[in-house]
């Protein structure tokens, strides 16, 4: 079965940098857009950077010019890039997909989420 692996979270200070990965496994036909959502305590999971099976990507407001998202689909991963990180920043990260299996149709998939904190 198809399942996403995340990875690279981990504790750090106020302006330094981290990496994240995904990387998919299993009986994968076709990726479609892969997406990085962030949680933290006692708030609503929100949308932090996404890009199509194309290369087209979008990023939320406060993440703009410090995070960028990038894929290498000959490994079935997607990378976040997180520099100048910030307090704000701290949250569990979860990777998202849109996968298709063997059989050719599309599903939602969702890791398991690696925790980032970014603390003094």
């Amino acid at each position: 079965q198809v399942q996403l692996v995340e990875s690279g979270g981990g504790l750090v200070q106020p302006g330094e940098s981290l990496r994240l990965s995904c990387a998919a496994s299993g009986s994968i036909y076709s990726i479609g857009a892969m997406s990085w959502y962030r949680q933290a305590p006692g708030k609503q999971r929100e949308l932090v950077a996404r890009i199509s099976s194309g290369g087209n990507t979008n990023y939320a407001d406060s993440v703009k010019g410090r995070f960028t998202i990038s894929r290498d689909n000959a490994k079935n991963t997607v990378y976040l890039q997180m520099n100048s990180l910030k307090p704000e920043d701290t949250a569990a990260y979860y990777c998202f997909a849109i996968i298709s299996a063997a059989s050719r149709n599309y599903a939602n998939y969702w890791g398991q989420g690696t925790q980032v904190t970014v603390s003094s």
